[in-house]
């Protein structure tokens, strides 16, 4: 029969109480405490404690106090404390010394948030791994012409919310790992081998940085990203001879180009330069010929005018400026009379204004007085020819 069954057992729990009886009484449970390890002495109303009874009080006082003690805690700078109650988040503390209710009511988890951590996909540092695991499963990735690429990519973030860090994600930091290669997998599978190998190594990283906060903060994981970098990005080992065969292949040809265009920046100026020189000139040359020619047109206009009012002074004028324009540019030799003797006389060093040297000493007795001719000066050669009429 059950215990707890009228008549069974006069309505009694197992342990010798009624059932229907209320919560025990506290005082009650006290003096019991101090009656079994009192060892019995008693005072004369049996309600006192002996020397033993008053150590036990001390001793659960001293107890007291340590415990709350205990609840005391220091947060340092860059640390943030997760205060739980229970089991469940309750606040979080800044950094200073703080108190909290002893365990096991609540607890302080610190989490270090002026830290930069650091995820690392495709490779290891070699530091922290000393197994040295085989990752080229994480840094082989498919771009979008349908080629494989090697990327290696590390990613620095830091705790910006503690309480998300703690309670939203199992593991935060391999949450971001994971979140970094899904994230540089799908910027590769959008982007060229070509793209990615060459310039555009800065802008798959600024990418991937978006995607992975954009990830992180979807997730409520408390971690923010402060920067990805591109480690190494190059095709697999077995094609890696090929490629470079093609990259250098690739670096001769924009070689080439640039030095076509340094040769065409050099050579285009200069030929522009002697067209210019070349039409200047021309362009000289027809204004110094149109004035020479219109000069001429007004001089022989002049001397038309001259010829219409004297024509035998103008002819003799015209005779004489003829005769000095030719004479100015030949040798002339004079003779005596009388044929007997010849004398030189150097007229056209006696007439050049740079020469110094006395002219040819001529004996007194031989030599005839020299002729004074007026010496007048040379004149422009004109390009026509003037025709000497018969004095009349």
């Amino acid at each position: 029969m059950a215990w707890n069954e009228p008549g069974g057992s006069g309505n009694r729990d197992p342990w010798g109480r009624r059932a229907d009886a209320g919560p025990p009484d506290l005082d009650e449970l006290f003096r019991r405490l101090r009656k079994r390890f009192g060892g019995g002495s008693k005072s004369g109303n049996g309600n006192g404690a002996g020397p033993a009874g008053a150590l036990w009080g001390g001793l659960l006082g001293v107890l007291a106090v340590l415990w709350l003690a205990s609840g005391f805690y220091m947060v340092r700078e860059g640390e943030r404390g997760v205060l739980l109650r229970f089991g469940q988040f309750a606040s979080t503390s800044t950094p200073g010394l703080r108190w909290h209710l002893p365990y096991p009511v609540e607890r302080v988890l610190r989490v270090n948030i002026g830290e930069i951590r650091t995820a690392e996909v495709g490779y290891r540092n070699q530091a922290r791994d000393r197994a040295g695991a085989d990752v080229s499963q994480e840094s082989l990735m498919l771009t979008a012409d349908e080629n494989i690429v090697d990327v290696k990519l590390a990613v620095q973030y830091r705790v910006k919310d503690a309480a998300d860090y703690v309670f939203k994600v199992r593991d935060p930091d391999l949450t971001v790992q994971q979140v970094a290669e899904s994230a540089i997998r799908e910027v590769v599978g959008k982007s060229r081998m070509e793209f990615i190998l060459t310039e555009g190594r800065d802008t798959v990283a600024q990418q991937v940085a978006q995607l992975l906060q954009e990830t992180l903060d979807r997730y409520a994981t408390g971690i923010e990203v402060t920067s990805v970098n591109m480690q190494d990005a190059q095709p697999p080992e077995p094609v890696q001879a090929a490629f470079f065969d093609a990259v250098k292949a690739r670096e001769d040809e924009q070689r080439l180009i640039n030095e076509a265009q340094a040769y065409r920046n050099e050579v285009i100026p200069r030929a522009r330069g002697e067209v210019a020189r070349i039409v200047a000139d021309a362009e000289a040359y027809q204004g110094q010929i149109v004035a020479r020619a219109e000069g001429d047109s007004a001089r022989f206009g002049q001397i038309a005018t001259q010829y219409r009012a004297a024509p035998a002074v103008t002819r003799q004028r015209l005779y004489l400026e003829t005769m000095e324009q030719v004479l100015s540019r030949t040798p002339k030799v004079l003779m005596s009379g009388d044929g007997s003797k010849v004398t030189l006389l150097p007229l056209d060093r006696l007439l050049s204004p740079a020469t110094t040297e006395p002219a040819a000493a001529v004996p007194p007795a031989a030599a005839p007085p020299p002729l004074s001719l007026p010496v007048r000066p040379a004149r422009e050669r004109t390009d026509y020819v003037r025709g000497r009429e018969p004095r009349s």
